[in-house]
């Protein structure tokens, strides 16, 4: 892929995931992507990955994710975005965030994502 199409694919990328359309955010992932994350150094599988996308769609429902930057890697791209939304006691909230992405044959085959611990912990705290 060229870096347009790095640029383009992380463009629909998060399309998909601001949809909420679990299965379109599957065809974007290869089969046995991991997808990690700093706040827990856990790497999740996709299915991990889409249930925590649908617990994200249920808890925040009018989510937007601002992307600020998209710049294209050799294998992939990284992405810096705020995740805005409002919380279920209707506090307005975002978390900066970042991820590196690694692409390999049209399909994301790692995905690392850096969150604001204290944004999450907030978001947590929130849902309880």
């Amino acid at each position: 892929m060229s870096q347009i199409d790095y640029v383009a694919f992380a463009q629909r990328f998060v399309a998909a995931i601001q949809a909420g359309d679990a299965e379109a955010v599957r065809a974007f992932y290869a089969p046995d992507a991991k997808i990690w994350h700093n706040i827990d150094h856990i790497e999740q599988t996709v299915d991990q990955n889409l249930k925590s996308l649908a617990w994200f769609v249920r808890t925040l429902p009018d989510r937007t994710y601002r992307v600020q930057r998209i710049a294209p890697l050799p294998d992939g791209f990284v992405q810096q975005h705020v995740l805005e939304a409002t919380l279920p006691n209707g506090e307005r909230w975002a978390m900066d965030a970042c991820v590196v992405v690694r692409v390999e044959n049209g399909k994301i085959t790692r995905l690392d994502e850096y969150l604001d611990s204290a944004k999450t912990a907030q978001l947590v705290a929130a849902t309880r």
